[in-house]
Order: C-alpha cells, then structure tokens, then sequence
C-alpha cells in the first residue's frame, strides 16, 4: 500500500439539519460520486476483508437505485451502467485505498515489455525474455525485444477519455441513505420542503475529508444504515 495513495483526499460538502444533527445531504464532486459506484464493484471478499461485519442491511440498495437510474448522458463513454449493475467477479480492479481506479482503459502500450525469437523460428511472443522457443527443431530464448509502434489517431482519441464512472460536468447530491442525483437549486428546494425544515438558522453547511478512513466507515455504515452521512461524519459511531 503506497504511503501516498492513503493520504488522498476529496472533499464533500454537508448540508446539517443542527437541531436534528442529521445530514440532510451533500454537494459531491465526480470523484466522490465515482468511489461510491465503486463500491458496487467490490468483490464480497474484498468487503469482508475490509469490514469484517456481520449483516448487509443498509442503504447500498439505493445506491445501486441510483445507478440504474441515472441518464446516460452523466456516465464517461467509455463506461456502462452493466458494469455497476452486473459486475463481473473477475474484473474487479478497484482499489478502495485512495480512491485509486483502474477502469479497464487500457493505453496503447501498457508497460509490459514483449519478446519474440531472434531467429524469427516462430510467431509467438512473450513477456519473459528467458522462455524457451517452442519450435522443435530449434532451442533458442525468445529474448528479442518486440518493436512497439505508437498508434497516433488511437492515442488522440484515448487521450480524451477519462477515467471513472461519470462525467466532470456536473455535481452530484448524495442523500443520507446514498440516494444520489444530479443537483441544481429546485431540487435542493424541494428537499428542504421534503425534510420539513421551517428555520433556515438551523441549517449548517460543513466541507469534510474523506479519505481511506472514511472511506471504509461508509462502505460499513451502507451495509448497517439508512442514515450513512450522518452516522459517519456527525455521530461518528462507526
């Protein structure tokens, strides 16, 4: 676990009902909003090895809600709902630490070094330079370093596809219970409405950390609660 990679931070900003000391909810950025779909693609042994808690009861149910219904037009394209919503058990390649994600987009050479036959014997390749040929009649280590060549229209058009699960168009409003929506001013109204809040004076607004720490308290508190914000960064009782 890279030292650098836990000091990561993103920051969330929480509307708090004081007089209730409730979050009633919070402004998110994509990074946020990406890390909490991420959670959804965490293997059930990544989370028990995580949390190593007894039951699922929570609010993950209505952030897989929000994923199916979110528009597409808010999702990276290179990304799919299906990811999220049917997460294959093999292609997990989310880090919880740091919020670090890898994405399956792969770039035109991804590090690996290659290597064929000197003598050009066969048509294979290989990424340990000690294997032997498998041609037969000949015995010799497949240590020729292959030639990489850079395709340009494919790196142009890579190069404008970011990593994550939504776009960087727009922020988020996450509930307490992780419902979340796209945010504009009716529907913080209306959820002021909703909440019944009569005293504008009772509403505090209150930017938080979140990093690995936090992260983990609320992967727990989505699998125990319906009021995950709140009991997170207000009761702190996780």
């Amino acid at each position: 676990m890279a030292a650098s990679s836990t000091k990561t931070k993103v920051s969330l900003k929480l509307l708090i009902d004081t007089k209730n000391e409730k979050v009633l909810f919070a402004e998110a950025s994509k990074a946020v909003i990406d890390f909490l779909f991420n959670l959804l693609c965490l293997p059930i042994g990544t989370v028990v090895k995580l949390l190593t808690t007894n039951s699922m009861v929570g609010s993950l149910g209505n952030l897989y809600q929000s994923v199916e219904n979110m528009n597409d037009n808010y999702m990276q394209p290179n990304q799919s709902k299906d990811v999220l919503l049917n997460p294959k058990s093999h292609s997990s390649s989310t880090q919880i630490d740091g919020f670090i994600t890898h994405n399956n987009v792969n770039d035109d050479n991804d590090g690996t070094d290659l290597f064929v036959c000197p003598h050009k014997c066969c048509f294979e390749v290989t990424n340990d330079k000690t294997t032997q040929c498998s041609n037969r009649y000949e015995s010799h280590r497949m240590s020729q370093p292959v030639t990489y060549i850079k395709n340009e229209k494919v790196a142009e058009k890579r190069t404008t596809i970011k990593s994550g699960f939504v776009k960087d168009v727009v922020t988020f409003m996450v509930m307490d219970d992780l419902v979340i929506q796209p945010m504009s001013t009716i529907s913080s109204i209306t959820l002021l409405n909703k909440f019944n809040v009569k005293e504008i004076g009772t509403l505090q607004e209150k930017v938080v950390q979140m990093g690995m720490d936090e992260g983990i308290k609320l992967l727990k508190a989505s699998l125990q609660s319906k009021m995950v914000l709140t009991s997170v960064f207000i009761n702190k009782g996780n």
